[in-house]
């Protein structure tokens, strides 16, 4: 369904596919954590968060909480001393990245150089 199927019926924009995909990719740093997963996996906490750079240890913490409970994220602690945890992108996940891949294309067409 595309969403000029959903012209003039829709009365909340999470009722339709267009609203649950935002609601799971959407923010500042979901659409960055799943294509830094994507290029090197399974990542570190730590490293992920060097990799991003600006967010806060709390913000990432967050964010991959909720993409694992969107079952986007699998994450995968190593019982060992000091733990060791690391995330992946599940299968799910692996069917968003032609449409990262696609956001970036628009990008590399339209940013100003």
């Amino acid at each position: 369904m595309g969403m000029a199927e959903y012209k003039g019926k829709v009365k909340n924009i999470q009722d339709t596919p267009f609203g649950y995909t935002i609601s799971v990719i959407g923010g500042k740093w979901k659409m960055v954590i799943i294509y830094l997963l994507a290029e090197n996996q399974p990542v570190r906490f730590n490293d992920l968060k060097r990799q991003i750079g600006t967010i806060t240890f709390k913000m990432l913490s967050s964010q991959l909480k909720e993409l694992e409970a969107d079952g986007l994220v699998k994450r995968k602690e190593y019982p060992q001393i000091p733990p060791k945890v690391e995330y992946s992108l599940t299968d799910k996940a692996e069917t968003l990245l032609p449409v990262l891949e696609e956001l970036c294309e628009w990008g590399a067409r339209n940013q100003k150089n």
